[in-house]
């Protein structure tokens, strides 16, 4: 089955409402504005039930169907970057400094415009609860709203997400059983040293030189401490010491990322991240203090839901247009709390050829619309089949 005709008469409608979204970013948990637009526009769709607050700034929508049963929860994400945009759109953020660099805005619309088909139609059984969340862009909304008992409050039996993809083409879909996206841990060395005059290194302990070893031999992590086949990205994005040309510092700080797909290469990353700070440091002199956040789990797609997704995705799109099991990405997804809470999966649907996400030419493709709104509203109604 294509697209829903319903679908197609949508999207002007919620291409309107992705742009005034658009033009009004919000950041992290502050996306007031935002969630009280989504709560205002579901009560008006004739929701059943619409709560807002949870996770701080989280809106849930309750649709009922013809009778009692299950409840699957839709999860779509609002807040925006701190990215001064440069797309010239009529539609740009009026915001300097902040913008919708990754389709937050659209991910936002097509779910209230699945909202309001199945707030016309009704044709399942149970209910179906539309969750829009605040700080997925490092905030960790999705957790604060698990943590906040969303899931036990309206009976979630499955959690399904969806994000746009620049490079895929409009109107198809990708998506694997598993881990679909890495964990997303932060780390900041602090290099203790003993200063002086940079004309007599001899005289102390220079930890801009023991940084920059600790840097190079950070990367031995990946290719000489984990298996050759298995994923890790050691990076160091802050290397910051001293304010003279002249002055050796007391210290030196370094913060950076790790990412994983499993676990145990986790558990393995932080280790030896820690092994190696402090022992560079001790052998040359000095002291390392490390502060390690582990921050957004594995995002971790359940192998029945992913079925479901898939059956979901190729009755839109057809077969050919439904990758199923598209590599891995490094990149990190908050959705993936929701999936350790309960099953689900989390789909990528194409944007066609635009910029990059977090990219300031990027720009939410509204001609994706139709399919996101069709697959949301056939995977309800095939998950609540009465």
């Amino acid at each position: 089955m294509p697209i829903l005709n319903r679908a197609a008469e949508l999207q002007d409608e919620v291409a309107g409402w992705r742009r005034k979204l658009h033009e009004n970013p919000e950041l992290l948990f502050d996306v007031h504005a935002t969630a009280a637009f989504v709560a205002d526009k579901l009560k008006e769709l004739g929701v059943d039930e619409v709560v807002t607050g949870l996770g701080r700034t989280g809106v849930v929508g309750i649709i009922k169907g013809k009778g009692p049963g299950r409840t699957i929860g839709l999860r779509a994400d609002m807040d925006a970057l701190p990215i001064n945009e440069q797309t010239g759109k009529p539609w740009a953020s009026k915001t300097p400094g902040k913008m919708h660099a990754c389709g937050h805005d659209g991910h936002t619309a097509m779910l209230l415009g699945a909202a309001k088909y199945l707030a016309e139609t009704r044709n399942f059984t149970g209910s179906v609860a539309v969750i829009f969340q605040p700080a997925e862009e490092g905030g960790g909304g999705g957790n604060e709203m698990v943590k906040d008992g969303m899931m036990e409050r309206f009976g979630i039996a499955e959690v399904y997400g969806m994000h746009n993809f620049p490079g895929i083409p409009v109107g198809t879909f990708a998506i694997r059983k598993g881990a679909i996206m890495a964990s997303t841990d932060e780390f900041i060395i602090t290099v203790k040293g003993l200063g002086g005059h940079a004309a007599m290194p001899n005289r102390g302990v220079d930890p801009v030189v023991i940084g920059a070893q600790i840097v190079m031999a950070l990367q031995t992590i990946a290719s000489r401490n984990a298996d050759p086949l298995e994923s890790v990205v050691v990076s160091v994005t802050k290397f910051n010491a001293g304010n003279a040309h002249n002055v050796i510092p007391n210290e030196a700080k370094l913060a950076g990322t790790v990412r994983t797909l499993k676990k145990e290469i986790r558990d393995l990353a932080e280790k030896r991240l820690k092994e190696i700070a402090h022992g560079i440091a001790l052998a040359a002199g000095g002291s390392a203090e490390i502060w390690y956040d582990r921050n957004y789990p594995v995002t971790y797609n359940h192998d029945l839901e992913t079925e479901h997704a898939i059956e979901t995705a190729i009755s839109i799109a057809g077969e050919a247009n439904v990758e199923k099991n598209v590599n891995a990405t490094m990149g990190g997804e908050d959705f993936s709390y929701m999936l350790e809470a309960r099953p689900g999966a989390f789909i990528m649907i194409g944007n066609g050829d635009t910029a990059g996400l977090h990219h300031p030419l990027y720009d939410f493709n509204d001609e994706i619309i139709p399919h996101g709104i069709s697959y949301w509203v056939k995977l309800a109604e095939s998950r609540l089949a009465g």
